[in-house]
């Protein structure tokens, strides 16, 4: 299956680029172009990568509360 229909990177050419050491979209870009032109397959390529889930920060705003008390709070810190 493609991955990156602009170069016709296939979804192993990615798994065996990985094989051999990259780890991240970039690094994939670099070996085979995926990912350089449209950018449409970069999240797949981060889901097979196993990057598809990023951890969130939590943050105020998150919490409900106004992102400008977590900045004024920062600030009282310093």
């Amino acid at each position: 299956m493609y991955v990156c229909n602009c170069f016709g990177v296939t979804e192993a050419q990615v798994k065996k680029h990985a094989e051999g050491g990259a780890c991240t979209p970039r690094q994939i870009a670099s070996a085979c172009k995926a990912g350089t032109d449209c950018g449409s397959c970069v999240r797949r390529i981060q889901a097979l990568l196993g990057r598809g889930d990023f951890p969130r920060r939590e943050s105020s705003a998150d919490q409900g509360m106004p992102v400008l008390s977590e900045v004024e709070a920062l600030e009282e810190a310093a």
